[in-house]
């Protein structure tokens, strides 16, 4: 599966589908393609919520003016909301709601196939492929629950300590059944 572009958004589940639709009506991925953008989270992998959002991450060195960007870019959106978390690591967290979706863009000074959100969908992706079907519906139970990606992951994989750390070292071990 080839995460760092949507084009398989339009082939997927309805919700997949709808995404793609909405993210191509908002133009995240052309306006904001010098920042590397990518889609992560759960949507990419079929085991959201109702609650789920589209999470889009980016790299970036200068967070104000990508801040200012957005800001003109979006800035129209329901909701829209934008924070500057950490001007030296340029974290920035911007949300607004476009169609049915909640859009949550995330920016940080590491390129994007580095950060954790992308190292997480990726790992995520490689559990679900090999677990049976079983095991993706417990994660969408746990999520219903409240419960979010990572710890629900670590929780049906018998995982120890932080979860997100965990699940990135995580290795196969096909005696597990879940």
């Amino acid at each position: 599966m080839n995460f760092t572009t949507i084009e398989y958004l339009k082939k997927g589940n309805p919700t997949q589908q709808k995404a793609y639709k909405t993210l191509q009506k908002v133009k995240v991925f052309s306006y904001l393609r010098a920042y590397q953008p990518l889609l992560v989270g759960t949507i990419p992998l079929k085991i959201n919520t109702l609650k789920s959002d589209l999470d889009i991450i980016l790299y970036t060195t200068d967070v104000v003016a990508l801040a200012e960007k957005i800001k003109h870019l979006f800035g129209q959106h329901k909701n829209f909301k934008l924070n500057i978390k950490d001007p030296m690591q340029h974290i920035l967290v911007c949300t607004f709601v476009c169609d049915a979706f909640e859009i949550e863009i995330y920016s940080q000074n590491i390129p994007t196939r580095q950060q954790y959100g992308f190292l997480h969908l990726l790992k995520e992706y490689e559990i679900l492929q090999i677990m049976p079907p079983s095991f993706k519906q417990k994660v969408i139970a746990l999520k219903n629950l409240g419960i979010k990606t990572e710890p629900a992951f670590a929780q049906l994989l018998n995982l120890e300590g932080n979860p997100y750390q965990a699940l990135l070292a995580y290795q196969h071990n096909k005696n597990i059944t879940t």
